[in-house]
């Protein structure tokens, strides 16, 4: 999960070549590939994880510790941040040894839209769980959201060459708001306050995903 979106960088911004949004390709593909990991850290990996760990038994252990619930989850939520803000870091090192690609401008509002996407996609994670029944089963149910969202998203490139009716599933996905708010602050210097319609698309998601694991959250296997 870590490494699979810096490979992914460097892959795509070998194939990416010109100008997009007025920047150098490079910059927009390193944008996607922010928001892309985002949701393949924050929500498949939490999701695949969390499914794993309820079907072996081990979060329904957790419970019957003294440890809270809401503790435990908090820390496990914790963990998926920091390694996403780790991945971050490393794709701008790498975009800026293999293509020269500048740190960002609004490094603040960059972090605060990156905590956000991070929170809403574990949100959204946390709610999956409750819908995956096995874990055998897991990774294609995840890979079987994350992947086309992507792609439709603009998490491994530009999408406006896209047929209208791709473009359009796209416009209703939380990762395509997720990606533009990235674009707005890295490729065009703008705070994330800027794009207040992005911001509440994605909390939005983020809310539903949260509610939907507060009331489908299960901590036992599921049997049969």
């Amino acid at each position: 999960m870590f490494t699979f979106p810096l490979l992914l960088f460097v892959l795509l911004s070998s194939v990416y070549t010109g100008r997009y949004l007025g920047r150098p390709a490079a910059w927009a593909v390193l944008a996607g590939i922010l928001g892309y990991g985002a949701a393949n850290t924050g929500f498949a990996g939490l999701a695949l994880l969390l499914v794993a760990r309820r079907e072996m038994g081990f979060l329904k252990r957790v419970r019957s510790t003294p440890i809270p619930r809401v503790t435990y989850l908090s820390a496990v939520l914790t963990s998926i941040l920091l390694v996403f803000l780790l991945q971050a870091v490393a794709v701008f090192a790498l975009g800026k040894l293999l293509k020269s690609t500048p740190l960002p401008h609004n490094a603040f509002s960059l972090l605060l839209a990156i905590l956000l996407g991070a929170g809403a996609f574990a949100a959204m994670g946390l709610g999956i769980t409750s819908l995956i029944r096995s874990a055998e089963g897991s990774s294609a149910a995840v890979n079987f959201i994350l992947l086309p969202m992507a792609f439709l998203s603009g998490g491994f490139g530009p999408t406006g060459h896209y047929p209208r009716v791709l473009r359009a599933i796209g416009d209703v996905l939380p990762l395509k708001y997720f990606v533009q708010l990235v674009y707005a602050i890295y490729l065009h210097g703008h705070q994330i306050w800027s794009r207040p319609g992005s911001v509440a698309v994605v909390a939005a998601w983020g809310v539903a995903g949260g509610l939907l694991a507060i009331r489908r959250f299960r901590w036992e296997p599921v049997e049969g």
